[in-house]
């Protein structure tokens, strides 16, 4: 029999949508991806990016304090081992994303640790239900509806110094990490030359000393009214012709510099700074759509009815990054997966499933 719903990734969105298609009685089906060399090279193991972060501060719910006990209680002896490792000052990401995954499956949610590679929306009838996937491992599914939830990972620039000093200083959210007491009234660097990078270097000024944005051209990319606002801020220093080297720091400090390489002359110098924020785009999981549904020039999934989670195929929707490359938040990450969730209980009604 096909599933009512399968659900594809275990982000905020993916474990939200779970929760309210399991507590509609659909007996979701949630593949959460496959553990790979692969995915943890490329950022997208089980849990998504969150998973990846250290404190939490802006998720609503959850203010800053000591949550041994809510833990202990509210996960089951599986996970206990998160507990060993609580800072006690509120909720991290692989916390976070834990108690999600515990409230999809306390409501019966199964979960599969595979990923889906291909997916076939066509049929015999000329309907495009029930779909038919196929994991990683082999595995064929089909389902009558399906929520695509598989996120978009940060662009980051291969250096071995920045995959050292992740989530110790180097970080691809000035949003989600740059109030972080480390970051205070220190000197920051932000990659990057577009509207997304001027953003990001704004937002850091509020709490950093100086902002350091360097850019491998001797021109911002971002628009003519954003670049001003970067040149116009006292506190952003852009360093032009410029590409970052290598990452500085060691295992007690964190991240603690920078060197950087000029595009002109080849010529090193080194910046202090106690974090650097990457913000050279973002790359959506969507390479197993390709050619199945209809997607952005970005490769977003593009959703096809206003303020409503439906993509150009029905029966399926898309919540969260693998449709945003806007916000890009936890937190409207969440608010996706429960539209999709609706979307596709009510989209399931109407066909009578």
């Amino acid at each position: 029999m096909p599933e009512h719903v399968v659900i594809i990734g275990s982000g905020p969105a993916g474990w939200t949508a779970a929760i309210y298609a399991a507590r509609a009685n659909l007996k979701p089906l949630l593949l959460e991806g496959a553990v790979t060399e692969e995915n943890r090279l490329q950022g997208t193991m089980p849990l998504g990016q969150l998973a990846l972060t250290t404190e939490v501060e802006n998720y609503p719910g959850f203010p800053a304090g000591d949550l041994s006990a809510y833990l202990r209680s509210a996960l089951s002896s599986d996970f206990h081992w998160l507990i060993d490792l609580h800072q006690k000052e509120g909720c991290s990401g692989p916390e976070l994303m834990h108690l999600m995954r515990q409230q999809a499956t306390n409501f019966g949610t199964r979960v599969v640790t595979d990923d889906i590679v291909n997916i076939d929306i066509d049929s015999e009838d000329g309907q495009h239900s029930p779909f038919k996937l196929r994991s990683l491992g082999g595995e064929s599914i089909e389902a009558h509806s399906i929520i695509l939830a598989t996120g978009a990972r940060a662009n980051y620039l291969g250096l071995e110094s920045e995959e050292k000093f992740k989530n110790r200083g180097v970080s691809a959210c000035a949003v989600c990490d740059g109030a972080l007491p480390r970051f205070r009234d220190r000197p920051l660097v932000v990659v990057g030359g577009g509207d997304s990078a001027v953003e990001e270097a704004d937002y850091l000024s509020k709490f950093a000393s100086t902002v350091y944005m360097i850019h491998r051209r001797d021109q911002l990319r971002a628009s003519k009214i954003m670049a001003k606002r970067a040149l116009d801020n006292p506190k952003i220093d852009v360093v032009w012709n410029s590409v970052v080297d290598e990452v500085l720091g060691n295992d007690s400090q964190g991240v603690t510099g920078v060197r950087i390489q000029s595009t002109v002359n080849n010529s090193t110098r080194d910046l202090e700074a106690a974090g650097m924020f990457l913000s050279i785009g973002h790359t959506p999981n969507t390479a197993f759509l390709q050619g199945k549904l209809e997607l952005t020039k970005k490769r977003y999934v593009r959703w096809t009815v206003p303020f409503r989670t439906n993509t150009s195929v029905h029966g399926i929707f898309a919540a969260g990054d693998v449709a945003d490359d806007y916000y890009r938040q936890a937190i409207t990450a969440a608010g996706s997966g429960c539209m999709a969730a609706l979307d596709a209980e009510r989209w399931l009604a109407a066909q009578g499933l």
